[in-house]
């Protein structure tokens, strides 16, 4: 069965998930944004095995602990292919603006739209959502599990940023409503800021509808 820990990190308060598989204890990190040391006690108090680390996109905010974990447990990180800029760069990663740190991570492999991973016993399909940043991923659970990591896309009632560099309201738009909406409406969504939603909720309620 699959299961996931919540750990709220950083000082933008950013959600990271381990996600790990019950019978295995493999598990995946995802979107370590900070506070590396707290992500690994959590891991151990579980007694988890990290076997890779996913990362939604760019910002600092989800990605300052990445190289940390790697070292620490010796995966790869993956992330969309599309930002690999914005992990390389402190100005576009916002680091810089933010925090006055130059946060730059190398991941070791580069994602596209579709593209099917296996980890934990489950294929992961990457869903490329740009309008937060251009190459925002979601990374999805099929059923039975339906969960949907989904990074700054989709927001409990609300949706990412399309202020900062990169960013397009209408692409963000797009995104959610031909790649998200059509997901079974069960689908869980786990988001990089906030509480949890799902799919039906979000198709009713969601700011995204009315902009």
């Amino acid at each position: 069965m699959i299961k996931y820990i919540g750990v709220c990190v950083g000082p933008i308060q950013t959600n990271c998930y381990i996600v790990y598989n019950d019978e295995t204890m493999e598990a995946i990190i995802i979107d370590p944004g900070d506070e590396a040391e707290r992500i690994a006690r959590k891991i151990l108090s579980k007694n988890l095995k990290p076997v890779a680390i996913l990362l939604t996109h760019g910002h600092f905010d989800h990605i300052s602990a990445a190289d940390e974990l790697r070292a620490k447990y010796g995966v790869k990180i993956y992330a969309p292919k599309a930002d690999k800029e914005y992990l390389r760069n402190a100005t576009l990663n916002l680091s810089l603006d933010f925090e006055n740190l130059r946060v730059e991570v190398n991941a070791d492999v580069f994602l596209e739209d579709g593209q099917e991973l296996d980890f934990i016993g489950k294929k992961i399909k990457c869903i490329e959502t740009p309008g937060h940043t251009p190459g925002g991923m979601c990374f999805l659970f099929s059923a039975p599990d339906n969960l949907l990591f989904a990074g700054d896309t989709l927001f409990r009632d609300s949706h990412g940023r399309t202020d900062f560099y990169g960013g397009s309201i209408r692409d963000l738009r797009n995104s959610i409503v031909d790649k998200l909406f059509v997901l079974p409406d069960e689908t869980e969504v786990f988001p990089g800021h906030g509480p949890s939603t799902d799919i039906g909720y979000e198709k009713k309620y969601n700011m995204i509808l009315w902009g």
